[in-house]
């Protein structure tokens, strides 16, 4: 089936490219989501990347080249890393490291807090992700859901390996404050008036 609507699309059949952006958009918005944070830049992101899956459909290898879906993401990764170095006024990344020296990390991470990250729902955590900085997100994204090497990320968003490194450090760091914070304002408990 997804043989045949590919070879239909590289023929332009509107009624099979129709069918690929159906099957797949509402996956392939979840990751411009993830890089951009805010769904109508996702949503602009999602329009760009599948102009340019529908322009290179023809060069896309069914054997060689993977998942149709794999190698749709590859070029929405692609877009959505275009749209924010378009958008960085700078390629340097937001600097929050005095902030962070400021706050002990470590006593912040009671153990019992483990369990409780599970129950945590899995909109809530990508909600805090799409919060973390420009810089921040898009390392944390490029290595945790594209799981590429921080060499790749260099070459990527053109600065250091060490940066790349750096930047997934503190958006850890960020992350599990943020998701801290939330675990112990969900296990505050509440009392009613009497």
């Amino acid at each position: 089936m997804e043989e045949d609507l590919i070879r239909r699309a590289i023929a332009r059949d509107a009624g099979a490219i129709e069918a690929l952006y159906d099957r797949h958009a509402p996956a392939l918005l979840s990751v411009c989501f993830r890089y951009c944070g805010n769904r109508d830049d996702a949503e602009d992101i999602l329009h760009d990347g599948f102009i340019k899956i529908i322009q290179k459909i023809h060069t896309f290898k069914l054997r060689h080249d993977g998942s149709p879906e794999a190698w749709m993401r590859r070029i929405m990764v692609n877009t959505a890393l275009n749209f924010l170095r378009s958008r960085l006024k700078e390629k340097n990344f937001v600097d929050i490291a005095p902030i962070l020296d400021m706050i002990d990390l470590h006593d912040e991470e009671p153990a019992d807090h483990e369990g409780i990250y599970l129950n945590l729902e899995r909109e809530k955590i990508m909600e805090l992700i799409c919060e973390l900085p420009a810089g921040y997100r898009t390392v944390f994204n490029l290595y945790v859901f594209e799981q590429y090497g921080h060499r790749a990320i260099a070459e990527l968003l053109q600065c250091s390996e060490n940066t790349s490194k750096s930047q997934l450090s503190k958006a850890r760091a960020l992350l599990r404050k943020k998701m801290n914070k939330l675990v112990n304002i969900n296990a505050s408990p509440t009392y009613e008036k009497a």
